[in-house]
């Protein structure tokens, strides 16, 4: 099936009178930012003047004074499955889940390059490092207090340096801690590339 894009005036387009997924002030501010920042990048979908799909985009183009905006068209669905397809767009993105650490991991870059996270829509709350005892586990019962391990606590699992990285490693932990960085999650990223290179 050939999907084609088409520019529509955005005064056009009619909102579907029981779309049940609501807007607060602060999303579509928040939705806002995202296309004054990267642009409009997600077509709404639409059936003749009538939207299916994006209701939050088009109120944020409003914000921003945007007349022309990308649709694709879906008049080739039943009625029965617009219907559905209103609720689904809506829910099924609701179902995905978050690598914490991978995520902690990529907003550190952002951080590094100065880029302003508010855009991201994230609380500043939900961006905080989980708490680590920094206390050393004991090697000689090291499975059983993994094991033990409840929570969002985790103790530092001990890594061995050499005399001559020893003071240099310590200088980069704290600067990592002092960025708020997850330090954890840049060991395992870099551990997990290493193994991934041998078994491949």
């Amino acid at each position: 099936m050939t999907i084609q894009v088409e520019y529509r005036q955005v005064s056009e387009l009619i909102p579907y009178e029981k779309n049940s997924r609501i807007h607060s002030e602060v999303q579509l501010d928040q939705i806002a930012a995202s296309i004054k920042e990267f642009g409009f990048r997600n077509p709404i979908i639409v059936d003749g003047n009538n939207i299916l799909a994006g209701h939050g985009r088009v109120e944020a183009a409003k914000k921003l004074g945007i007349d022309l905006i990308p649709t694709i068209d879906a008049s080739d669905l039943t009625e029965t499955q617009k219907q559905a397809y209103i609720i689904a767009d809506n829910k099924i993105a609701l179902n995905a889940e978050w690598d914490e650490s991978m995520l902690l991991m990529e907003i550190e870059k952002l951080k590094i390059s100065d880029f302003d996270l508010s855009i991201l829509a994230f609380d500043a709350s939900e961006l905080q490092v989980k708490e680590i005892d920094y206390s050393i586990l004991d090697e000689h019962n090291l499975d059983r207090q993994l094991d033990d391990m409840t929570g969002n606590s985790k103790k530092a699992i001990q890594i061995e340096f050499e005399p001559d990285h020893y003071e240099e490693a310590q200088e980069l932990f704290k600067f990592w801690r002092n960025e708020g960085a997850y330090i954890g999650s840049m060991v395992i990223q870099h551990l997990r590339s290493e193994k991934n290179k041998l078994i491949a």
